[in-house]
């Protein structure tokens, strides 16, 4: 068990120091240079590299052609780092304690979430099955785009470059997929670490250029990746009985209204005992319909991402998100700009080198997250705005270097990733006004409380030291809010009516008529105001901040710039579902609160952990007092739920066997089956029929497991990536035909249709249809037998 991960830790760094000359010599705003990003710098260029020349046919999907993706970026970071050699060696020795203190975060993180999985590794449940299907499918697929596991003759119609990262890992390691899977986790999240600590380290360090300790920094992995919200803090409270009357009724848990603790505990304990107990810290928010009908809201956080152990593509994309941080950072310490010589974007002052780097780095968002790609195209082109304005003011023009330059980088990273969008197909269809679902204040402190304490000290504190024009940020946050309720309401009006838009936009809010909804429109608005008082409150420092604090030079005024920048996306992300939401398939605003809140966390995570440090380090004794009690209080709220969930998910980090392999479980339930899964794995490709149910379920272990594509896998997964069923057709019916008719001539023709070449029976099918096997015993091929578990080939 100790080899595959050994492997990968070893060729992790190995990449990290390949391409460190490159972010040494692209990075120099950093106080790092690039150091702590340098491993993720290092997979995103190997990755781009392998993906792009693989989908041009330029190589093949094979070990080989990973090595030779390897090869050609040591070609292009090596002769970078040959002539600045002395200037690098020197610099290693000048800020060896950080170089230390990095890689030992990064080895301990890589430890610890490995001991995690190999304590849990199940592939099983949610949504690791499909995870693991992506994986398999694109180690299986000669050529890119890779086949979709789950709907045979398709290629993957999803943001699946985090998987090929993946898989490229697997194959330089020759891992297994299963393992891959588990490892994958281990590494996304060493690498996330990493790059918090790198961004933090930056932002805690004079701009003289001397190194800076490398103890405060270590703050914000913790704050982005260890500290939960306040839901562990209320499990203490609810299981220990308090504020319960004797006869069951509780004012506070009726108020809180938080689901599963409504209800008083069943018996008295000091740590949570409710099956799954972790998961409600992911669903604190609540909204309700005008019919009074909850509407579940997801509202995950990096803690519970990695207690869940999903790899899933905002897991995927942490480090990444990192990484784009990382660049407007750069940028905003004037790492980016324009030199003598060098070839230049003249109209936006940034060397050419730079610019070229953020569109590959946040094209690939796209690819990784969708949804991240606005938010940090976004931020780094306010990054470069906030940089003139600190040395030039606030001017009208601002406004357009903000758009121009956003609009061309992220024109020029969809065209660096052309290939992927040729095939992309989203089930989101436009914006729908929030009338209906403000987000109470209480749901919003116990999701970000353990962040908004920190950050609202600091806030506090740099008012107090700067006295910037509160008036000033009162007025922008009024107008802001104000902008986004008056865009949502006429935005509800023009959708209602137009026919085919205004009934799905009625029944999303289960509005008997318009009329209804615009009552409510206004009324919930003013009978819940915590939600938007609280943005309101945050809005109204950051942004008299970040308009007081220009023109600023050479003063310590501007350090507090970029932190707040941060915390001003993250409190933009928590303010635009209140007034809209993307249009899916749920119908709610229950995904675009699950993508928005994710990176509002690692924003505000950021900003807060480097904002409390500060604050410890340069104010006045009693605001220090003051911000370390606040910092305790955050730590011991936060740390609750990972201390707790940890425990709880890993069976008290004492599990019945230690194995990184996801599928051995599947193993010690359905051997026969496995032991076909293994055959098919060797197997020449082709399409497999096995069972079709539904999502979630153990339903597509077959096409998940062994690599090759099923007929269908989960449909109401297909589904979502494909923006609805017209390319399923019939195949959820034809599949049961297939194995229930009698009829070898209907049999045949379904064979025919979807071109399979492997029919599984296994213990599912016989399960899920009232199997007619005799037809395949007289006319295919039976190619593997063991138990009840039989592999039949079409000749």
């Amino acid at each position: 068990m100790l080899f595959a991960p050994l492997l990968w830790y070893l060729l992790l760094t190995l990449l990290g120091w390949l391409t460190f000359p490159l972010a040494f010599r692209l990075l120099p705003g950093l106080a790092d240079r690039g150091y702590a990003l340098s491993r993720t710098l290092g997979l995103l260029l190997w990755g781009y590299l392998f993906w792009l020349l693989a989908s041009l046919g330029l190589l093949y999907n094979t070990p080989g052609g990973v090595w030779l993706a390897l090869a050609a970026l040591t070609a292009l970071s090596l002769p970078l780092g040959w002539p600045q050699r002395e200037r690098m060696r020197a610099w290693l020795r000048e800020h060896r304690r950080m170089v230390w203190m990095t890689e030992l975060l990064f080895a301990l993180a890589f430890v610890f979430m490995t001991v995690v999985r190999a304590a849990n590794p199940e592939i099983l449940g949610t949504e690791k099955p499909m995870e693991l299907a992506f994986i398999n499918a694109i180690m299986h697929s000669p050529a890119f785009p890779p086949h979709d596991p789950w709907l045979a003759g398709y290629a993957i119609s999803y943001y699946y470059f985090g998987y090929v990262l993946v898989a490229m890992l697997a194959q330089a390691t020759s891992t297994a997929a299963p393992v891959a899977f588990n490892l994958g986790l281990s590494a996304v999240f060493a690498l996330g670490m990493t790059g918090a600590y790198g961004v933090a380290y930056t932002l805690l360090s004079p701009k003289s250029g001397r190194a800076a300790h490398p103890l405060p920094p270590l703050l914000a992995p913790a704050f982005v990746f260890l500290l939960g919200n306040a839901e562990a803090l209320l499990e203490a409270l609810h299981m220990r009985a308090l504020f319960w009357r004797a006869d069951g009724s509780s004012a506070f848990w009726a108020w809180l209204d938080i689901k599963d603790l409504t209800s008083p505990p069943q018996t008295l304990a000091w740590s949570p005992q409710r099956f799954w107990w972790w998961w409600r810290a992911s669903r604190v928010l609540q909204d309700y319909s005008l019919g009074g009908s909850p509407k579940e809201i997801i509202d995950e956080f990096p803690a519970f991402s990695y207690v869940l152990g999903d790899l899933h593509p905002h897991v995927l994309a942490m480090p990444f998100a990192l990484l784009a941080v990382g660049l407007a950072l750069n940028l905003f310490r004037g790492g980016a700009r324009r030199v003598s010589g060098a070839p230049a974007l003249a109209r936006w002052r940034l060397n050419a080198p730079a610019f070229a780097l953020a569109s590959v780095a946040l094209g690939g968002m796209a690819f990784l997250n969708t949804w991240d790609f606005p938010i940090y195209v976004g931020l780094f082109a306010a990054a470069y705005v906030l940089r003139q304005a600190r040395f030039g003011g606030w001017r009208r023009r601002r406004l357009g270097e903000f758009v121009t330059l956003g609009a061309t980088l992220g024109a020029s990273g969809a065209l660096l990733y052309l290939p992927f969008y040729l095939g992309f197909s989203s089930q989101a269809g436009g914006l729908i006004p929030n009338w209906v679902y403000p987000t109470r204040g209480a749901h919003l402190w116990v999701m970000f409380g353990t962040l908004f304490a920190p950050l609202f000290l600091w806030l506090s504190w740099q008012v107090f030291r700067w006295r910037p024009s509160l008036r000033r940020g009162l007025a922008w946050s009024a107008a802001l809010m104000g902008a986004g309720l008056l865009f949502a309401l006429l935005l509800g009006n023009a959708l209602a009516l137009l026919p085919q838009t205004s009934a799905l936009f009625l029944g999303g809010m289960e509005a008997a008529s318009i009329q209804q909804a615009q009552r409510a429109f206004f009324v919930r608005r003013l009978a819940q105001p915590g939600g938007w008082l609280t943005l309101l409150a945050l809005l109204i420092p950051l942004i008299a901040l970040l308009a007081d604090g220009v023109p600023v030079r050479r003063s310590r005024r501007g350090d507090m710039l970029f932190p707040a920048l941060l915390a001003l996306f993250g409190a933009l992300l928590v303010l635009a579902p209140e007034f809209v939401f993307l249009r899916d398939q749920f119908g709610w605003r229950m995904n675009t609160i699950f993508k928005f809140y994710y990176q509002a966390w690692l924003l505000f995570s950021l900003a807060a952990a480097c904002g409390i440090v500060v604050t410890l380090q340069r104010a006045s004794p009693p605001m220090r007092s003051l911000a370390a009690a606040g910092l305790l209080l955050t730590l011991g709220a936060g740390m609750l739920y990972p201390l707790w969930a940890f425990r709880t998910k890993t069976a008290g980090f004492r599990p019945q066997r230690w194995t990184l392999d996801g599928g051995a479980y599947l193993e010690a339930q359905s051997p026969d089956d496995v032991a076909a899964i293994r055959w098919l794995e060797a197997a020449p490709p082709g399409v497999v029929a096995e069972a079709v149910g539904g999502s979630y379920s153990a339903f597509a272990r077959v096409a998940t497991y062994s690599g090759h594509p099923a007929v269908l896998g989960w449909p109401g997964h297909e589904s979502q990536w494909r923006g609805g069923a017209n390319e399923m057709g019939t195949r959820e019916v034809d599949m049961r035909q297939l194995y229930e008719t009698a009829a070898w001539s209907k049999a045949q023709a379904i064979l025919k249709r979807y071109n399979v070449r492997y029919v599984f029976v296994g213990s599912l099918e016989q399960q899920a249809y009232r199997l007619d096997e005799g037809k395949f015993r007289r006319n295919l091929d039976l190619v593997f037998e063991q138990g009840q578990t039989r592999v039949y080939r079409v000749p």
